[in-house]
C-alpha cells in the first residue's frame, strides 16, 4: 500500500536512502545530510510536478515511491526500500515485489497516467530483472555521470495498455 509521507517518516526515508547498498545503486551515491534532506523535502512539497509516497509493507513502512515530471500523460518514477530491516526479517524480495506492483498500480490508478518510465544505471540486473517482470521494456540509454565516472543509465518504460 502506498500512502502520503508524514513528517515523522522523514528520518526513516533518510536512513533508508543513506543504506550503503542504496547510495550505491543511485545517481546520487553521497550520504545525505539531515539539512540536505529537509530541504530536498521542502522542495518535494511545493512542486506538482513531483510526488513522494511511503510503502507500507505488511502495515509497517518499509519504502519510499518518487514519481516525478509529473504530466498528466506520464512520470518517472524510483523508488528505494528499508534493506537493513527487510533483509534481517527475510522479507525483502516480497516487499520488492509488493513495492514495485503498488507503484504500478498506482501509476495507472489513482495518478491516471499513460506511462511510466523509470531509470536503472547498467549493471543493476535485478532491478532490470524485475522491471521486465512486471512489462517494462527498455526504452533507451544514455550516458551519465555519477561520482565523476562515466555510467550508462538505462531507461524503461511500461505503458498502460501493456501491463
Amino acid at each position: 500500500m502506498l500512502r502520503d509521507v508524514q513528517d515523522d517518516d522523514l528520518a526513516d526515508m533518510r536512513r533508508w536512502r543513506n543504506h550503503p547498498r542504496v547510495r550505491e545503486a543511485s545517481f546520487t551515491t553521497h550520504e545525505i545530510s539531515q539539512e540536505e534532506h529537509l530541504r530536498w523535502w521542502a522542495s518535494v512539497r511545493a512542486d506538482p510536478s513531483r510526488r513522494v509516497l511511503i510503502y507500507d509493507f505488511h502495515g509497517v513502512a518499509t519504502g519510499v515511491v518518487t514519481y516525478s515530471h509529473l504530466t498528466p500523460e506520464s512520470a518517472t518514477w524510483g523508488y528505494y526500500l528499508d534493506l537493513a530491516t527487510l533483509e534481517r526479517a527475510g522479507r525483502l524480495l516480497p516487499a520488492w515485489i509488493g513495492l514495485e506492483q503498488a507503484a504500478v498500480e498506482h501509476a495507472f490508478g489513482p495518478l491516471g497516467l499513460s506511462a511510466l518510465r523509470g531509470e536503472v544505471l547498467d549493471g543493476n540486473e535485478p532491478v532490470m530483472r524485475l522491471h521486465r517482470r512486471f512489462g517494462f521494456v527498455e526504452a533507451g540509454r544514455r550516458r551519465t555521470v555519477v561520482d565523476g565516472v562515466p555510467r550508462d543509465a538505462v531507461t524503461f518504460e511500461i505503458r498502460k495498455g501493456n501491463r
